[in-house]
């Protein structure tokens, strides 16, 4: 098996395809999730006075009516899709790149990649609004958001591998 670059005890580049793989990334998911929810509806109204919504995002990249659908979508992509994402080719590609950072900062580094396929990709792209929202702080609200989620994955794909 192909193993990350420059580390002693080399770790294995690619998790196994397990369901303990597969239980780490939803347990992962569902944390960052919950602590992206949190900061979203209860942090950023603090802020700037209004929370996140995504699921609005959603409904007008896919055209939906439904904001219930766009929540759905929001939800599945991130507590499964993303820390999928995160362990699959987010880590392999830091261990290649950049086996000299530390986990948090690859994490972070996750969650700010996240930020950038949201406000520049879906909402620039697809959806047709100002990139990056005009960097109003609304989107810097979502930045650090998004941060934070990336933070949290790293942080329970780490506690799960510690305890395997």
């Amino acid at each position: 098996m192909t193993t990350a670059i420059g580390r002693t005890g080399a770790l294995p580049l690619l998790p196994p395809a397990t369901l303990a793989t597969l239980t780490t990334a939803v347990l992962a998911g569902a944390a960052a999730d919950l602590t992206w929810e949190f900061w979203a509806r209860a942090v950023t109204p603090l802020l700037v006075g209004g929370p996140l919504q995504p699921a609005a995002l959603v409904q007008s990249v896919f055209g939906f009516q439904s904001l219930f659908w766009g929540e759905v979508i929001h939800a599945v992509v991130g507590v499964l899709f993303y820390p999928l994402g995160y362990l699959f080719i987010a880590r392999p590609a830091a261990r290649i790149l950049t086996p000299f950072l530390p986990w948090w900062m690859v994490g972070i580094g996750f969650g700010l990649g996240l930020w950038v396929f949201a406000l520049y990709v879906m909402a620039h792209l697809f959806a047709g609004l100002p990139p990056f929202l005009n960097f109003l702080p609304i989107a810097w609200a979502s930045c650090a958001g998004h941060a934070l989620f990336g933070l949290v994955t790293a942080a329970v794909v780490r506690w799960r591998e510690a305890k395997a």
